[in-house]
C-alpha cells in the first residue's frame, strides 16, 4: 500500500475542482486532498454572460464552496499569500500547508487599472457585480453608442467579447431598441479567436458583421476618458462611446509571480503534457499557464483546456501514488461554444497541438448547441458544485 501523501490545490474553480474530486474518488482515505479557495461561493463564469443579458440570476450560477466537503475533500478558505515551489508549501491567511504534492489553479487576475480610466468608465462583465450593473444599465439605455472592447490581450474566454456583443444585439432586437443604438465591438486582434485559424476567425467574424456589430480590430485600448467617454487607442485613433461593457486586462496573481513560477511571458510554462512545472511535484493548469502552440501563439485561456488539464494531472498524481497503472497526458483537443442569440449557438473544436497550426472547425449556430451548453450548465451547478 502507498504511503500516505497530501496533495493541496490552489483554486477551486473548474480545473481546481476537477483536480480534487477526482482524486478523492480515487484515493483511500489515508491520503489526503486540501482544496484552498479565497471565495465562499463558487461562480460558474460562463454564465456571466447570462447574467449581463438579464437571462439568470446571480444567485442561480454561484454555489457554496463548502460543499466540497461533502467529497470527504478537506476545504481551506482563504487567500493564497506565499507558494514555495521548492519545500511545496503554502501560506493560506497565516497558515502554513504542506504538501507532498501541489496543484496550482489560481486563474488569471483582472487588472483593469493597467489601462488608466478604464475601470470608471465602464462595466466588466467578466465580474458578477459587473455583468448585473451592465444588465441594468443597458435596459435604460434607448438610444446611442454601446461599446463592448477587449482591453488588452491575453484574456481568458476567447469567445465571450463576441457572445457578449452578439446577445447585447439580441436583447436589444427583441425590445425593440436596436435601432437607434449603435453597436462596436473593438479588439487589440487582428480578428476573432485567431488562434482557432483564419477560417474560424472569419466565421466569428461574419456572425457579428451579419448583425449590423461594426467590428474593429487591432484597436488597442491605451487610455479611456469616462467624462468625455471616448477610448484612445495606441496609434492615436479613438472612439466614442455612451455604454461602454469591457473585458479587463488580465495578468498571474502576484503570489505565482512573486515565487518565482513565471517566465517571461509572465506565466506559469509547464510540460504540456503533464502539466508539471519546472518545480518536482508542482503542477499547473487553466489560465495561470503558458503552453506555446506550433505556429507561436499561446494555448488560448478557455475552461475547457482547464477541465481537460486537469484530468491528465489529476491521472499523473494517482499514477505517482499509487506507483502502478499508465497516466493520461493532456493532449491539445478542446472546444467551445460561440453563443449567437436567438436560442442558438456554435460550437468551435479541434486538435490545438497540430502541426504546423491548429485544427479547429467551427459548427455553424443551432438550437442543439445551445441545449448542449444549457446542459453543460446544469451539470457543473448540479453536480460538480
Amino acid at each position: 500500500m502507498a504511503s500516505p501523501r497530501r496533495v493541496i490545490v490552489l483554486g477551486a474553480g473548474i480545473g481546481g475542482t476537477t483536480v480534487a474530486r477526482r482524486l478523492r474518488r480515487a484515493l483511500p482515505s489515508t491520503h489526503r486532498v486540501v482544496l484552498v479557495e479565497r471565495e465562499a461561493q463558487l461562480l460558474y463564469q460562463p454564465s456571466l454572460l447570462w447574467l449581463a443579458s438579464g437571462r439568470r440570476e446571480r444567485a442561480a450560477i454561484e454555489r457554496p464552496l463548502r460543499r466540497q466537503q461533502r467529497s470527504g475533500i478537506e476545504v481551506v478558505q482563504g487567500a493564497v499569500e506565499r507558494i514555495d515551489p521548492v519545500a511545496r508549501t503554502v501560506q493560506v491567511a497565516g497558515r502554513e500547508l504542506a504538501g507532498d504534492y501541489l496543484v496550482i489553479a489560481l486563474g488569471a487576475e483582472q487588472a483593469p487599472e493597467a489601462v488608466p480610466g478604464l475601470a470608471a468608465a465602464g462595466y466588466n462583465f467578466y465580474l458578477p457585480d459587473g455583468a448585473e450593473a451592465l444588465r441594468d444599465a443597458v435596459a435604460d439605455l434607448a438610444s446611442g453608442r454601446l461599446a463592448v472592447l477587449i482591453a488588452a490581450l491575453p484574456f481568458k474566454c476567447p469567445a465571450a467579447p463576441y457572445e457578449m456583443a452578439l446577445l447585447l444585439d439580441d436583447g436589444l432586437r427583441r425590445r425593440g431598441r436596436r435601432g437607434p443604438v449603435a453597436l462596436d465591438l473593438y479588439s487589440p486582434e487582428p480578428g476573432p479567436m485567431p488562434v482557432a485559424g483564419p477560417a474560424v476567425s472569419a466565421q466569428v467574424r461574419a456572425l457579428v458583421e451579419a448583425q449590423q456589430i461594426a467590428y474593429h480590430p487591432e484597436h488597442a485600448a491605451v487610455r479611456v476618458d469616462p467624462q468625455a467617454r471616448r477610448i484612445e487607442f495606441a496609434g492615436g485613433a479613438t472612439a466614442a462611446y455612451d455604454l461602454l461593457a469591457y473585458v479587463p486586462p488580465h495578468r498571474a496573481p502576484e503570489v505565482v509571480v512573486a515565487a518565482g513560477l513565471t517566465n517571461e511571458s509572465g506565466w506559469i510554462p509547464v510540460d504540456r503534457a503533464t502539466l508539471e512545472t519546472r518545480f518536482a511535484g508542482v503542477f499547473a493548469l487553466g489560465d495561470v499557464t503558458t503552453i506555446p502552440l506550433a505556429h507561436g501563439k499561446p494555448l488560448p485561456k478557455a475552461g475547457v483546456f482547464a477541465h481537460a488539464q486537469a484530468e491528465a494531472v489529476a491521472s499523473q498524481l494517482l499514477q505517482r501514488i499509487r506507483g502502478r497503472g499508465a497516466a493520461s497526458r493532456f493532449d491539445g483537443h478542446g472546444g467551445c461554444f460561440v453563443e449567437t442569440g436567438g436560442g442558438r449557438a456554435g460550437f468551435g473544436s479541434g486538435n490545438f497541438y497540430a502541426e504546423p497550426a491548429p485544427q479547429v472547425r467551427l459548427q455553424p449556430p443551432s438550437r442543439w448547441q445551445q441545449l448542449r451548453k444549457l446542459l453543460l450548465e446544469k451539470y457543473w451547478l448540479g453536480f460538480r458544485w
